[in-house]
């Protein structure tokens, strides 16, 4: 079976929302002759974390459905932090979402050379100067919220001499630092982006794509506007705290109405905020940095190489996205319905599987001695065309330690001294005595059998009892390591309001243990999931399970534990 995680069956329909009612009114007034381009442009500066699944969903998902495009657009014009490891990863991601940007994969490096004779363009017509001053006194003269910024000294400088220093900025002539350059606006303006931002800034620093070839780079808020008309993009998509950017955006492009092909309009939307998480880079930086987890891939992590470690799919991420929904404002989503969305994917497509992951020796008495017997088992109890599977049965079993009480309390309905109950699949037994070692722990329980109630035969039918418990023959299950994953914090806001997040570390975030199986998820294929019957939904994992020592991820419980523990 193939990796179930690269399945991109499509989500549920699309619902109305103001993207779509802007698109769908461009269209009708014929803005764009019905066209429709859009971009994802992350910064290759780390891991592409849940968040991002929101913004690819949307971008992607609108472009597919008015026949348009989407564009991959990386903003590499910060090569201090910028890697190859990086833009790999997000590639990987995004096609591993299910989206594919065919021919349109750029980068802002490649505009590099426009950027620059844009800005000698702005600088002939007074709209940019050289400002010699440095960085902090720049941001003293920026003003406050409520007072206005001041004019630096060199905010009158001529033309021609700016256009000197900056072409000498870009020959290496000076140190880092000791120049910028600055769009010539208002610094009186209300918006504090508008108030002379620097659009160039000196960094002797290597490049992955363009080597040494320059030592001046642009500022993102310069270059996304003209990357997105260069490559007419007609719909920009941003999260909400662009929206204070957006009259620099639409001032930049006025300026350069007669050198660009289009003015694209830019459209904010709320970021993502989910609960029991922290999606800052420079958080999961530290995280990862710091070995407080597993490196990028852990997961616990929010990065989507995380949660695909973890068991999550495609179709599962987006269904999370439509269902949430798109708005102008700031809000929460629960933690918990990411988790009912892998859910309602895994449960129409995980094959059920028997695993016992805290084993229990159960000895049915009046068994035979060397006798095995096939009992069968669904693999998917919705779906019949995909059959049933044999599950060995013999005298020696192992069941959960959590299926036997003995001294049960009121409404247990499992195996306790004297009690019966269905093994799934097989027959009832009934518990007649108890072995405990030394210390007076339980090591194994004995049963006998009645073999006139195995499942599928008419004496099963006329017996009924009400507990039903999973097993596995001893001789016959798998030991393998399960990772059991739980939430990464204690905290739902876990760095709000100042808090240092870390003192939100959840300890039992990940616990190692070793379990019993069915024999045949020895071939289970990196990546693919499985409900184990009545404990959840798991996933070989996709970088360490191998056929020799199989390792299983548990992905998501069977119910909302956590919401339950809130209760």
């Amino acid at each position: 079976m193939k990796d179930q995680s690269a399945q991109n069956t499509p989500a549920e329909p699309a619902v109305s929302n103001f993207i779509r009612s802007i698109i769908n009114e461009d269209n009708r007034t014929g803005k764009w002759q019905g066209r429709v381009e859009t971009r994802f442009p992350p910064e290759p500066n780390g891991y592409l974390h849940i968040g991002h699944a929101k913004s690819i969903c949307l971008n992607f998902g609108i472009a597919k459905e008015y026949q348009g495009v989407c564009h991959l657009r990386f903003d590499d014009t910060n090569p201090e932090k910028e890697t190859q490891e990086y833009v790999d990863a997000i590639c990987d991601n995004v096609k591993w979402l299910g989206f594919d940007w065919g021919e349109h994969l750029y980068y802002s490096s490649d505009y590099f050379d426009q950027l620059y004779d844009f800005a000698e363009y702005l600088i002939n017509q007074g709209k940019a100067y050289v400002d010699s001053q440095p960085a902090n006194a720049i941001r003293e003269q920026r003003g406050t919220l409520t007072s206005p910024g001041q004019n630096s000294p060199y905010r009158d400088r001529p033309a021609a001499e700016s256009l000197d220093l900056f072409r000498r900025m870009k020959a290496a002539e000076f140190p880092d630092g000791a120049h910028v350059l600055r769009a010539r606006i208002d610094m009186a303006s209300p918006n504090m982006n508008m108030r002379d931002p620097v659009i160039y800034r000196i960094r002797h620093v290597h490049h992955q794509r363009t080597g040494n070839r320059w030592c001046i780079y642009p500022m993102y808020d310069y270059t996304h506007c003209i990357s997105d008309a260069l490559e007419n993009i007609t719909h920009s998509l941003c999260t909400l705290e662009f929206e204070d950017h957006r009259p620099l955006y639409d001032w930049v492009l006025d300026q350069l109405q007669e050198k660009v092909p289009c003015h694209p309009q830019q459209i904010e939307f709320a970021r993502l905020n989910l609960t029991y998480t922290v999606m800052s880079k420079r958080k999961l930086i530290e995280l990862v940095e710091s070995e407080l987890v597993d490196g990028w891939d852990d997961p616990r992590l929010s990065t989507l190489a995380g949660v695909r470690r973890r068991g999550y799919t495609p179709r599962a991420i987006q269904l999370f996205a439509e269902r949430i929904g798109v708005s102008k404002a700031d809000s929460w989503i629960d933690m918990g319905i990411l988790e009912d969305c892998l859910r309602e994917d895994l449960n129409e497509s995980a094959p059920r599987r028997i695993a016992v992951l805290k084993p229990l020796k159960l000895i049915i008495d009046n068994y035979p001695e060397e006798q095995v017997e096939d009992c069968f088992a669904p693999n998917h109890p919705q779906q019949p065309e995909w059959g049933k599977r044999s599950v060995p049965l013999s005298k020696m079993l192992y069941i959960e330690q959590d299926d036997f009480m003995e001294e049960p309390v009121k409404g247990y309905f499992r195996l306790a001294p004297g009690a019966e109950v269905r093994l799934r699949y097989a027959y009832i037994v009934k518990c007649v005595s108890v072995d405990k070692n030394a210390q007076g722990e339980i090591e194994a329980i004995h049963c006998t059998y009645d073999p006139d109630t195995k499942s599928g035969t008419e004496g099963a039918a006329q017996r009924k009892v009400k507990g039903n418990i999973h097993w596995l023959s001893a001789s016959h299950a798998q030991q393998v390591e399960i990772r059991l994953y739980d939430r990464l914090f204690t905290d739902p806001h876990p760095d709000s309001g100042g808090k240092d997040y870390k003192h939100a570390l959840n300890p039992d975030s990940k616990t190692i243990i070793h379990a019993f199986v069915e024999s045949a998820l020895q071939s289970a294929e990196p990546g693919q999931c499985f409900q184990f019957e009545r404990n959840g939904y798991f996933v070989a994992d996709r970088i360490d399970s191998t056929a020799e020592k199989p390792v299983f991820n548990r992905a998501v419980t069977l119910r909302d534990s956590w919401g339950k523990a809130a209760k």
